[in-house]
């Protein structure tokens, strides 16, 4: 699935990235550790996370992972967004919880014969 249709179908706000959407995603990972993350994320993994700091873009990145989603209504700031942009990483946000998040990815068939999930 592609992360246009999982933006208009969770109704996500893109944060950056946005002429990026094409992307495919192959499966994803929930975590708000990042040396998690970078241990046992997959690549073409969306990612969710109520994290918001800059390092966050740097995991996306060494892991080429499709997107970020942050939950919980947190956004992350000016300078984390431009790193986001340099690096092409496509960064969304929801006011849902992860939890939900989680579960309306999983009904899209994200997940469902990945282990990462």
């Amino acid at each position: 699935m592609r992360l246009l249709e999982i933006v208009n179908k969770l109704n996500l706000t893109v944060l950056s990235g946005s002429d990026l959407l094409d992307r495919e995603v192959i499966g994803g990972y929930v975590s708000d550790m990042l040396s998690d993350v970078l241990a046992n994320s997959k690549k073409g993994n969306i990612w969710i996370t109520l994290q918001t700091h800059v390092n966050i873009i740097s995991v996306a990145s060494i892991k080429e992972l499709s997107g970020i989603i942050i939950v919980n209504g947190r956004k992350p700031d000016d300078d984390s967004l431009k790193k986001a942009e340099d690096e092409k990483i496509i960064v969304m946000c929801t006011d849902e919880r992860a939890f939900q998040i989680v579960g309306k990815l999983y009904e899209l068939g994200i997940g469902k014969n990945d282990e990462n999930v």
